[in-house]
């Protein structure tokens, strides 16, 4: 027959034994525990940035959403000075009355494109800029500067701090 004190000792072991395994299986879920946290606050960040992001692009859009319109309005002005240049030509009084009434239309547009934050980019004289400029002809002129625009053949537009459109213009080599 086991005595006490063997039994007491079985039972002490058997205890360190469940103690050991009961801590094993602490330990083990505290790492799943820490690493599910690190799981949720990743997912977390990702959902805030994924929403920064949004916010983002969703403001660029509004902020140029009227750039295709704009563009079309600014070739409808190149219509128009084109019209408006023949009032240089003998005309009758009646078409230079017509005409007239192009440029009342014409300088409303501008207008227009000036609330919209459209502008003109200014080319005539200054360097030629290829950011914002397209070099169609290329002509020398001995009382120019070099690499100066001579001649506009296309007014250029910005729209806010975007180019709109590039100006084609004829530069001095």
């Amino acid at each position: 027959m086991p005595d006490k004190n063997e039994e007491v000792v079985k039972t002490t072991k058997h205890e360190e034994k469940k103690n050991k395994k009961g801590n094993k299986e602490v330990e083990e879920l505290k790492a799943q525990v820490a690493e599910l946290t690190d799981k949720c606050a990743r997912a977390q960040a990702e959902v805030i940035n994924f929403k920064k992001r949004k916010e983002e692009e969703t403001s660029l859009r509004l902020k140029y959403c009227n750039e295709e319109l704009l563009l079309k309005f600014v070739g409808v002005c190149d219509n128009f000075e084109r019209a408006i240049k023949m009032d240089d030509q003998d005309l009758t009084d009646e078409v230079s009355k017509f005409l007239e009434g192009f440029k009342m239309m014409y300088a409303n547009m501008l207008e227009i494109l000036r609330s919209c934050e459209v502008v003109e980019i200014e080319c005539l004289g200054k360097e030629f800029d290829p950011k914002v400029m397209e070099a169609i002809l290329v002509e020398h002129y001995d009382d120019k500067e070099p690499h100066s625009v001579v001649e506009v053949l296309q007014k250029g537009y910005m729209y806010k701090d975007k180019l709109l459109r590039s100006a084609m213009v004829k530069i001095n080599d």
